[in-house]
């Protein structure tokens, strides 16, 4: 059966917000609890194990760094490729949904 993925954009878009929240909380780190908060805010639906399977997929690609894993709350705070992904200084990696620059 053939159809379309609504879940891949939906994962796609979730992701490039949880970098523009990070970017929000710079210099410091950001607890999961408020990323989860903001994507409810702008009606994304996710579970907190769908949280942190996204911020691992972030921290796989470089993007991010996540401490307190031991802890009930992570932390997460963007690394320089974070930042710079956020900025457009370089090319958003595949499984990120950023919107096309227009400045």
């Amino acid at each position: 059966m053939h159809g379309i993925n609504l879940e891949k954009p939906m994962r796609e878009e979730t992701r490039w917000r949880l970098l523009r929240a990070l970017d929000a909380g710079r210099p410091g780190k950001v607890s999961e609890t408020i990323l989860f908060r903001t994507l409810d805010d702008v009606e994304l639906p996710l579970s907190p194990k769908g949280l942190r399977r996204e911020l691992d997929y972030l921290r796989d690609k470089d993007l991010i760094t996540i401490t307190g894993e031991d802890d009930p709350v992570w932390l997460a705070e963007l690394t320089a490729d974070g930042v710079d992904v956020v900025e457009y200084t370089v090319a958003a990696p595949a499984g990120i949904s950023r919107p096309k620059r227009y400045w």
